[in-house]
């Protein structure tokens, strides 16, 4: 049953995950914000709330070490699997803000998680609020300065939903997430125990390509619709989101402890996570300036198939 759990926990996370996303858009629409910051801001939110679910979840009940794999597993696949996916089905024209704003403050948050938690283990209370006070300063910086500093053509095919509408997606879209999530960690979590894996690779895994899945879908839909900022505004603004508001909010509400048995979070998943986060930059400039192509997927994803495969080895 866990295996069934897990498919229709999936399945629901995808149309959950759709269902929100044409909200956040639909919303987005109505006050006039550019795409770039709409993937930065209301879609990342909307894709990262997987994210944020279960990980307030699983610490609840006790499982740690899932919430925090659950994030870097996520970052990892949303760069590693998603990213690269996306730049195979077309090349991606990178714009300015990637690499002054975007880029620095996803490698800002992601040595503030590593610094959080490589001594102690533990992400205190107060260090969650540090996190998501950074969250709300930069939320701040996006929609005061950025959205003047972006030209943007709104698509013609785009149509703003009346007020109703976007409610209604809002909460189905929201009951498919938590259902979803529900599903995806009780069948995650008693595969686990079934197999005698640790909840932390579990999560760095099976959980975190699950919930990067609206990730995935957001991005594939923008690429197709020749919306490719809101694709890599997305990506990184999801990666910001699950350090700064899903981890924030998760240690605000009880600390977040990794323990023994999931200590590989710290040793091995987190490296992976900084390097992959890092390295999108050079991508960018090598050999084509400003743009990341099919080749740069495919090394991405060469990446992300090494690190599965040495995680479950």
């Amino acid at each position: 049953m866990s295996i069934v759990y897990i498919v229709i926990g999936l399945t629901l996370l995808v149309f959950g995950g759709n269902w929100l996303l044409k909200a956040a858009v639909g919303l987005s629409l109505k006050l006039n914000i550019p795409k770039i910051v709409i993937g930065m801001t209301v879609v990342s939110f909307a894709t990262s709330a997987p994210e944020l679910i279960v990980s307030i979840k699983s610490a609840l009940e006790g499982a740690t070490g899932l919430a925090v794999g659950n994030v870097i597993g996520s970052n990892i696949a949303n760069l590693a699997l998603v990213l690269a996916i996306t730049v195979i089905l077309s090349p991606i024209q990178v714009e300015k803000s990637f690499y002054t704003t975007d880029w620095p403050i996803m490698m800002i948050a992601s040595a503030m998680l590593y610094f959080f938690i490589a001594y102690d283990h533990t992400i205190q209370t107060y260090e969650g609020v540090i996190l998501f006070i950074t969250l709300l300063l930069f939320l701040i910086y996006l929609l005061r300065f950025q959205k003047q500093a972006v030209v943007d053509e709104m698509p013609e095919d785009d149509e703003a939903l009346p007020v109703p509408k976007i409610i209604f997606f809002l909460i189905i879209g929201g009951f498919g997430l938590w259902g979803g999530s529900e599903l995806l960690i009780n069948g995650s979590v008693t595969l686990a125990k079934s197999l005698a894996v640790s909840d932390a690779v579990i999560g760095v895994t099976i959980v975190s390509v699950g919930t990067s899945i609206p990730e995935l879908a957001a991005s594939i839909v923008a690429v197709l619709k020749k919306e490719k900022a809101i694709s890599l505004g997305n990506l990184i603004g999801s990666n910001v989101f699950n350090i700064l508001a899903v981890l924030g909010i998760t240690s605000i509400i009880t600390p977040v402890y990794v323990k023994k048995e999931a200590v590989s979070l710290i040793n091995h998943d987190i490296f992976w996570m900084l390097a992959i986060s890092f390295v999108i930059l050079p991508l960018v400039f090598i050999p084509k300036s400003k743009k990341l192509s099919w080749r740069d997927g495919l090394l991405l994803l060469g990446a992300y198939a090494t690190f599965i495969y040495l995680t479950i080895v």
